[in-house]
């Protein structure tokens, strides 16, 4: 697999997949109903942010990652970052790529650490993907999500330093 920045043609290729996640409503915060223009300029991220995908040999995307300062001002060296990977691709190490890629960008980038800001706790791959990767639980934000199976669960807040 190789990890290479997004370009504007690759979005055809992540619209399905990513659509169909945030229209799931399962781990994203963003609305159901988040129509494709709005989503490109949310995913493909202008510089010195970035937006990367992970492809397959054959050219197939195989999932995205954004990378980003969490915040501005005084608080622009921390970094955060967001995963899709397309369903079908999944438990195929995709995910752990791409972290690991935002991880080494944010270090090399100078970034002192990266905060995860609404990890959704019943997402309990992507809990146990980022504190494999050495990220900690900094605290929960209880019924701060409202899942469509599970009711109101709450956002953990991840951190990691660099």
């Amino acid at each position: 697999m190789l990890i290479r920045e997004a370009h504007a043609e690759d979005w055809p290729a992540i619209w399905p997949f990513f659509h169909d996640i945030v229209a799931a409503g399962e781990t994203f915060t963003y609305p159901l109903d988040l129509g494709e223009d709005e989503a490109r300029t949310w995913w493909l991220l202008e510089p010195p942010n970035r937006t990367v995908v992970a492809v397959a040999e054959d050219g197939t995307v195989l999932g995205t990652a954004k990378m980003n300062n969490n915040h501005m001002g005084h608080g622009a060296h921390i970094a955060s970052a967001s995963y899709m990977v397309d369903p079908r691709h999944a438990g195929q190490g995709v995910g752990r790529a791409l972290c690991q890629y935002t991880l080494e960008w944010a270090r090399a980038s100078g970034f002192r650490a990266m905060q995860f800001n609404a990890v959704v706790e019943t997402n309990t791959p992507a809990v146990r993907l980022y504190q494999s990767l050495g990220f900690e639980i900094l605290g929960t934000l209880p019924e701060g999500f409202e899942h469509p199976q599970h009711g109101f669960v709450g956002l953990h807040i991840m951190y990691r330093p660099l």
